[in-house]
């Protein structure tokens, strides 16, 4: 095999991981800190840090009875040519989770996938993807859409500017969505929900068990005279939907053609993935 033709394989690609690890977690956890955040910050600046999260395991459905959201991750593949499937998920291989299966791995998409090494997955058809989303949502992950630097530099990959990746995240073991709460600016500013898509708490039902407030990953959740309310912060990730004991927080989405031009929107303006 022509070393050149690909990017790293997957023993390669492990080890990056394995030694980067530690280094990210301690700079998430320090990002906010004086002084400090001004030396990591850049590492997860715009553009080379973007992540926006879909809550496709959830079943709300639109007026044709289409699920959304997962219908705007299915129509973004169903338009993308070049799309290789990752045959395990490095963080929850990393972190030996017991949770969610380890053999559902991101989603490539883009021209620079061509670098892909056969060791990592391979190449799809656009219906292969489209199940590959299906058994994430089933299994209870939320997509990430990501255009962050570390995943050419751990692959081995040229030409960030066409790739982006689909991630099936967890709360347990996943590197975007662990370690936030104390998140520094940039940080901050990296991890984003998709407009159009909200989170609702029902006063009447909500008893205030803080259920959410545990649990949210971006610490967006808090209790106000006993009841839970959502704060600017939300990415609308929905967790707080499937975990809540009283069925309290629902999920409100707009029309389908306005999610998708504002997912849209955000990949064009960091990646060509189409071309």
């Amino acid at each position: 095999m022509n070393p050149l033709r690909y990017g790293h394989n997957k023993g390669i690609v492990k080890l990056i991981v394995w030694l980067s690890w530690p280094i990210i977690i301690l700079a998430k956890r320090l990002s906010s800190y004086p002084i400090i955040k001004w030396i990591i910050n850049p590492f997860f600046a715009y553009p080379w840090n973007e992540v926006t999260a879909i809550p496709i395991d959830q079943e709300v459905r639109g007026p044709d009875s289409v699920v959304l959201p997962r219908r705007v991750v299915e129509r973004l593949i169903s338009e993308v040519r070049e799309i290789f499937i990752v045959d395990e998920c490095i963080c929850r291989t990393k972190g030996e989770c017991q949770n969610y299966p380890h053999d559902i791995g991101c989603i490539a998409l883009g021209s620079a996938v061509s670098r892909m090494h056969p060791s990592q997955g391979h190449m799809a058809t656009q219906e292969e993807a489209i199940a590959h989303v299906r058994r994430a949502s089933e299994a209870g992950l939320i997509a990430n859409v990501a255009h962050t630097w570390i995943d050419p530099v751990a692959f081995g990959l040229t030409r960030f500017s066409r790739l982006m990746f689909i991630c099936f995240c967890d709360d347990c073991c996943c590197i975007f969505r662990t370690h936030m709460h104390k998140r520094g600016p940039n940080l901050d500013r990296a991890c984003k929900g998709l407009p159009g898509v909200s989170v609702e708490v029902d006063p009447e039902k909500c008893i205030g068990c803080g259920t959410c407030v545990e649990r949210c990953f971006v610490a967006a959740m808090e209790l106000r005279d006993g009841i839970a309310v959502t704060g600017e912060s939300c990415r609308g990730c929905a967790r707080c939907v499937d975990i809540c004991p009283q069925e309290a927080i629902s999920l409100n989405i707009e029309k389908e053609d306005m999610l998708y031009e504002n997912l849209v929107k955000r990949i064009r303006a960091v990646a060509d993935i189409w071309g």
